[in-house]
């Protein structure tokens, strides 16, 4: 029995995400690091809209577009493994004298809020494995 029949596209989703934000943290963190850096713009990883076009089906699979002639949007994915997100600049609302566009608080309040949601992850997929060990061993 594949793991995708024990809890559907969950522990795919959980487990992309988890990826996604390691990524967006290395790119949170070498921000912080070029505060001082001239002409630094900042990067952030946008992948969350993305996840939830992958997930249109509620199954994580690949849906049939209605037109094969269509043209697939930018930056969307059928299949959860596909998802990559966006990478884009984001500049704060004022530069430095130098070009720098990092502002440090708004960096490490965004460092903290994807650790949070990165340990929450962490925590429903522990929570799914835990079900499957009492599953196992006959509900003890």
């Amino acid at each position: 029995m594949a793991i995708d029949e024990l809890f559907g596209a969950t522990i795919n989703l959980v487990a992309r995400n988890l990826d996604l934000r390691a990524q967006n943290h290395l790119y949170i963190a070498a921000n912080i690091s070029n505060t001082e850096t001239p002409g630094y713009v900042p990067k952030s990883l946008s992948f969350e809209q993305e996840l939830k076009g992958a997930l249109q089906d509620g199954r994580g699979v690949k849906v049939a577009s209605p037109n094969p002639r269509h043209i697939p949007l930018r930056g969307s994915a059928d299949r959860l493994d596909e998802v990559q997100g966006t990478l884009e600049e984001t500049p704060a609302s004022g530069m430095g004298r130098d070009g720098n566009g990092v502002d440090l608080e708004r960096e490490m309040g965004r460092m903290a809020e994807n650790q949070i949601l990165f340990n929450a992850s962490v925590q429903v997929l522990s929570k799914k494995f835990e079900g499957l060990k009492y599953a196992v061993r006959g509900g003890n």
